[in-house]
């Protein structure tokens, strides 16, 4: 479909403010734009949300917010400069052995600074005061370098070397980023001084360094440390912050995007986004034509061959093979740090161009990834989103997590503000989202509230608020997924002549109380999977819905699929009386009907779907005859083994007399596993029966890969193993033959896992000890 984007009467905007997105900042920026664009963004600040599902999650941060202690946040720190600290540090990714540890500080300092744009209340200025001044203290006390971190600087030293390390220039930016936040938000000048400080030792360190070392350590993720020296750049106009970001270009991913090649199957998702977003703010500062290609073709790219129906992608945290989504259906899609990065590229390559494309896609993953993301009982949010069928989503644990998708969590949930008005570039006003909300344009003392119950309901009002009567245009966006429009200007209609994916262009001259009132068509349509036309997603207008089956996990037999048999959707999709965007399959699911209902309003233990299997009478006679086999083998199973440890589960392994060494416990999925690292080990006591021959049954993920390690019964080896990826997207079996002579005379054995140096036992989902299947 043609995509119609404003063109503004061939009018562009030269901003003057692009610390954080064009048009933002004006009276701090020094730098000005290297290139034109067709829209500014409006500061946070200048837009209040009403009455909402997005005002609810931003009031369920604010709480967690504020209820998080200053001095567990500093500790680290505090420690890491010799300071002396009562405090104890948070759980998680925030522990003292953990590399990454401080990471989560910077990211509360962008939330609550964004908090406080979007409120107004100096307390989250006041609380993001406390943690700069103490951030302050703690560098002043490392020295005269400018060094600031909860880690020692050996790790850059580490990086820099490729001598292994977590990401220590990672956790640097989201530092760096919350006090530069801190700065253009609050105005909070020691954040100011602090940042710099940092950034001027980052140069200094880098800056002996050749092109092949620096090229080595940016092997390991970085995070947006060339989006941030951008931005600092721009409002101090020292010339070595630039030099910093250019540093941070990383040719083995940009160069083969720059030649149009998408490379990036087997790539880690998030280490790549913020590399992309540093090309963008790069060709906004320096009008590189390279960097604004790399940016538009990676954001085209990623949408087009690796992103599923909610705006997500990645599965694992890494993307997979170009157009290949069907299969890859685990616990473990879109991580949320994915969308939270991809919606700050959007934003960028919006304000450049002002095409539908990019605010349909914002809308697209606002709703139904980072809105759906947080858990509506108590605030906590997803690591992933999961896709896998009958699934339900995992959320954080509020003091001992501290993820990488709990740090934007903090975020995505403070500024929903954002992305909702812009300014055109003819001196116009653009909406994009329809989210309740009054925006403040101070220039030209105008107000806008918007108030709607979308989308729910279908329609939005605008109210225009002005001291003197002002003319100008206001852009209203017709969203791609709008079957017909419907407005009305102060009660009169609005003849509509654009299509839909195009902007609808209102101009005359505005007063006090002037309403405009929008009603869009919105219908069910299917989103199909782009390598199987048989598997996909049902949508409202821009909304994903979900099939819920309740707090149980259904058997996968009890996922519904849908014979059809090529009929439109509004056919055997009903509408629930009483419940706003709320449908129900009418006899075509098997084995039975199933309701479905916003994705975004999916939480706590809800078990759902999101993909849909649409299959032939023969195939689910097909699906019924291969998992009655399935329940008569797992029945064999469980008839020949003589014990099974739930590896991982806490009970089971106390009862086994587990010990282990540099051993880790997790969840994924719906199950529990164990692994052991670098040299580390776990093992069992198990019962055997000496009367039978024996064998060993341990279940893997088969997207495990490079994983080399022994299994032991006692003090025989019975197994060098090696995961090599070998199962995709599955649980997978194997079986290690137990030497007789491994339990004669025993009532039990020890069977051990022990990883190589320098790599992984496991994980392991669980391991039985068998009688063989001839045994007698």
């Amino acid at each position: 479909m043609k995509r119609y984007v404003l063109f503004f009467a061939g009018f562009f905007v030269l901003c003057l403010a692009p610390a954080q997105y064009p048009g933002q900042f004006a009276s701090k920026i020094r730098v000005p734009l290297a290139k034109k664009t067709m829209a500014e963004a409006f500061n946070l600040s200048d837009v209040r949300l009403l009455d909402s599902p997005f005002k609810e999650a931003m009031e369920r941060d604010q709480t967690w917010l504020l209820s998080l202690d200053n001095n567990r946040l500093l500790h680290n720190y505090r420690v890491n400069a010799g300071l002396k600290t009562t405090a104890k540090a948070y759980g998680g990714w925030e522990e003292l052995d953990c590399e990454l540890r401080g990471h989560s500080l910077g990211h509360i300092l962008s939330a609550l600074a964004m908090m406080y744009a979007s409120t107004g209340d100096t307390v989250y200025r006041n609380k993001g005061a406390a943690l700069v001044a103490g951030l302050a203290e703690c560098q002043e006390a490392l020295g005269s370098s400018g060094y600031l971190a909860a880690f020692p600087e050996y790790f850059i030293k580490r990086v820099i070397d490729g001598t292994g390390v977590w990401a220590p220039w990672y956790t640097l930016h989201k530092i760096y980023a919350g006090l530069l936040d801190m700065y253009l938000i609050c105005d909070n000048v020691q954040a100011f001084e602090v940042v710099q400080k940092m950034a001027d030792w980052a140069y200094n360190k880098l800056a002996p360094l050749s092109d092949e070392q620096i090229q080595k350590m940016l092997r390991t993720e970085f995070g947006g440390m060339s989006e941030v020296m951008y931005n600092l750049y721009s409002v101090t106009g020292n010339g070595k912050y630039r030099l910093l970001a250019e540093k941070f270009y990383h040719h083995a991913v940009l160069d083969p995007l720059a030649e149009g090649k998408d490379n990036l199957a087997g790539l880690h998702a998030n280490t790549q986004i913020p590399k992309i977003i540093g090309e963008a703010r790069g060709y906004e500062i320096t009008g590189n034509e390279k960097e604004r290609e790399i940016a538009k073709f990676f954001w085209e790219t990623v949408l087009k061959n690796h992103t599923y129906a909610i705006g997500g992608n990645s599965d694992g945290e890494y993307f997979g093979p170009p157009g290949k989504l069907s299969d890859r259906l685990s616990s473990n899609t879109t991580e949320t740090c994915n969308t939270y990065n991809m919606l700050k590229l959007t934003r960028h390559l919006f304000c450049w161009e002002a095409d539908v494309k990019y605010a349909d896609y914002y809308e697209r993953a606002l709703y139904n990834h980072i809105l759906a993301s947080q858990n509506q009982e108590d605030g906590n949010v997803c690591y992933y989103v999961s896709l896998r069928p009958g699934d339900k989503k995992m959320y954080s644990d509020k003091f001992n997590s501290f993820w990488c998708c709990v740090g934007t969590g903090f975020e995505n949930h403070a500024k929903y503000g954002e992305g909702i008005y812009y300014k055109s570039s003819d001196g116009g006003l653009i909406v994009n989202l329809f989210i309740p909300s009054e925006l403040n344009w101070k220039e030209n003392n105008l107000t806008l509230r918007q108030e709607n119950r979308y989308p729910d309901e279908p329609s939005t009002t605008l109210t225009v608020g002005l001291t003197n009567p002002l003319s100008l245009p206001i852009y209203l966006r017709y969203p791609s997924w709008a079957v017909r429009i419907h407005i009305t200007v102060n009660g009169r209609v609005l003849p509509v002549r654009e299509k839909p994916g195009s902007y609808i262009r209102i101009l005359r001259q505005w007063k006090n109380g002037d309403i405009i009132r929008v009603e869009f068509g919105m219908d069910l349509h299917m989103e199909p999977m782009p390598d199987n036309p048989s598997r996909a997603a049902i949508l409202y207008g821009p909304v994903v819905l979900a099939g819920v089956f309740g707090p149980v996990r259904p058997d996968p037999i009890n996922i519904p699929v849908l014979i059809t048999e090529g009929k439109p959707v509004s056919q055997w999709l009903v509408p629930v009386e009483g419940k706003p965007l709320a449908f129900e399959t009418s006899g075509v699911g098997r084995p039975s009907d199933c309701e479905l209902m916003p994705f975004f309003k999916v939480y706590g233990q809800q078990h759902y779907t999101v993909y849909w299997d649409f299959v032939t009478a023969k195939d689910w006679e097909d699906k019924k005859r291969e998992y009655e086999l399935m329940k008569r083998e797992e029945e064999e199973i469980a008839r020949r083994t003589v014990d099974y440890v739930k590896t991982g589960d806490s009970r089971s392994e106390v009862d086994h007399n587990f010990e282990g060494i540099n051993t880790y416990d997790g969840e994924f999925g719906d199950k529990v596993y164990r692994d052991a690292r670098d040299g580390g080990w776990f093992r069992y006591d198990m019962a055997v029966d000496e009367t039978s021959q024996l064998e060993l049954w341990c279940t893997y993920w088969g997207n495990d890969s490079g994983r080399k390690f022994e299994i032991w019964i006692d003090s025989v080896k019975i197994a060098d193993e090696m995961l090599t990826g070998q199962s995709p997207n599955r649980f997978y079996n194997k079986t290690y033959p137990i030497p007789v002579e491994a339990v004669k005379g025993k009532k039990k054995v020890c069977v051990t896992f022990r990883a190589y140096p320098n790599s992984m036992a496991g994980g392991v989902f669980g391991c039985r000890i068998l009688r063989k299947a001839d045994s007698h």
